[in-house]
């Protein structure tokens, strides 16, 4: 099913997430799914893009983790059925979920600002 507009209601109900890098590979972290990144841009930009790697990794899960913890299809990769065998491989594989759950609790842990107390904190600071 596509859904345009419920992106959150996708992931929270998916067992695996298909996704586009970008913001949303970060969502499906919070919500700690597992998923599979695919991308395809021009070929004139993907040319130059290989050539400046700023980053070994595209999907913000991996870039946060500082390294590779989720797969990863771009470009002449990112097949239907690459995508499918992909997407088949963290469905069977309950040792890896059970990784990735881990490994996205501390990637959660550590982009908490704990905007709550630090608000409390800045009211406290001006009733002073």
């Amino acid at each position: 099913t596509i859904l345009f507009g419920h992106s959150r209601d996708a992931i929270a109900a998916a067992d695996v997430v298909l996704v586009a890098s970008g913001t949303a590979t970060l969502e499906a972290a919070l919500y700690r799914k597992p998923m599979v990144i695919a991308y395809k841009m021009a070929a004139s930009s993907w040319k130059l893009m290989s050539r400046m790697r700023y980053q070994d990794w595209v999907g913000l899960p991996n870039i946060v983790a500082g390294r590779f913890i989720v797969p990863e299809l771009l470009q002449d990769e990112a097949t239907p059925e690459n995508m499918a065998q992909a997407v088949l491989n963290e469905l069977a594989d309950r040792p890896v979920r059970d990784r990735l759950q881990a490994e996205f609790e501390r990637i959660h842990l550590q982009l908490r600002c704990d905007a709550a107390n630090r608000a409390a904190d800045a009211v406290v600071e001006c009733l002073k």
